[in-house]
């Protein structure tokens, strides 16, 4: 049986999204270290105002506390996490394994990733798995649930681990005339919602949900789009010249710019910068409530989880629905 009580995993993130409620995940970074009360720390600051917040795993390939243990800690804490599992680290067996002891441990939403190349991070020498691709691990959790068995057609005997499903999806990555239909591939294989990068040139991201719109597509998948709140100049300009697939219009950035002209004081210059980047994040966030087949926004204010609990009051997005039966 594919649902119980009406619901594939019964996590508040879904429920939200069944409802039709606009959602909001937020981003929580575990530490470099293992020191428990950094989540805690963090779960207090976006608890009430993030329906769920991504767990991530092993970001930027550098060596972080686990999702899975991170995940668990922020629970206890009172704010649902988003588990982030990769294919880089593990194979399938481990996969698994893993999934099977989240699930355990009161997880019940997890994110498909690829992951960065290890030489990105703080072993470039690591090898990398891929076992799968984050298409095969969106099915293989999807078949968990839903058919109460293993990736290789074993059947589950017990209780199976039942996940509500998310993948990723960046709009603006070439070819652009096919990301649409890369989008529907992931929500054929089976995923529940669909985290978008961060979004900063909206014209062109209307153009790209009007073609999953004339798909159908967010029929059969919610969308949540990204967004950032800058907190430099310098930022905005490293996405813009440096990250691959990240469209940053030159506007963006010479707001940022011109946010700290004539201020002579360093804190009260980095105090501006950061204003001017949640306002253009509350900007985004109006926008793309008028887009449909927009579902909600996912905030990634990495390493500036401060920033959520503004932003979301600033964007209208307060109080968040509380739903019975969690």
């Amino acid at each position: 049986m594919s649902e119980q009580n009406g619901f594939k995993s019964g996590s508040n993130l879904e429920k939200i999204l069944k409802s039709g409620h606009f959602a909001v995940t937020a981003e929580l970074g575990p530490p470099k270290n293992a020191d428990a009360e950094v989540i805690r720390k963090k779960a207090s600051i976006l608890k009430g105002y993030a329906d769920a917040a991504n767990i991530t795993d092993n970001q930027t390939a550098i060596v972080r506390m686990s999702s899975i243990g991170a995940g668990t800690l922020a629970l206890q804490a009172g704010l649902e996490p988003v588990m982030q599992m990769t294919c880089r680290d593990r194979n399938r067996l481990a996969i698994q394994a893993d999934l099977l002891g989240a699930y355990a441990l009161g997880l019940r939403n997890i994110l498909c990733l690829t992951g960065d190349h290890q030489t990105f991070g703080n072993h470039p020498q690591s090898k990398n798995v891929h076992d799968i691709d984050s298409i095969q691990l969106v099915q293989m959790v999807v078949g968990l649930r839903d058919k109460a068995a293993f990736q290789c057609g074993e059947e589950i005997k017990g209780v199976n681990p039942r996940f509500l499903v998310g993948a990723a999806e960046n709009p603006f990555g070439d070819p652009f005339d096919w990301r649409p239909y890369r989008l529907g591939k992931k929500a054929k294989a089976g995923a529940d919602f669909i985290q978008t990068q961060l979004i900063y040139n909206v014209p062109r991201f209307r153009e790209f949900m009007k073609r999953v719109v004339d798909l159908g597509v967010h029929k059969q998948v919610h969308i949540l789009a990204g967004v950032g709140p800058l907190k430099t100049p310098g930022a905005a300009k490293y996405m813009r010249d440096q990250v691959p697939g990240m469209d940053v219009p030159d506007e963006i950035v010479e707001r940022m710019e011109a946010a700290g002209k004539g201020i002579e004081d360093k804190k009260a210059k980095a105090a501006a910068y950061r204003e001017e980047g949640i306002k253009i994040c509350v900007e985004l966030i109006q926008q793309m409530r008028e887009i449909e087949g927009v579902a909600g926004v996912h905030i990634m204010a990495i390493e500036w989880e401060e920033a959520v609990p503004i932003v979301t009051e600033r964007a209208g997005l307060l109080p968040r629905p509380t739903l019975n039966g969690n």
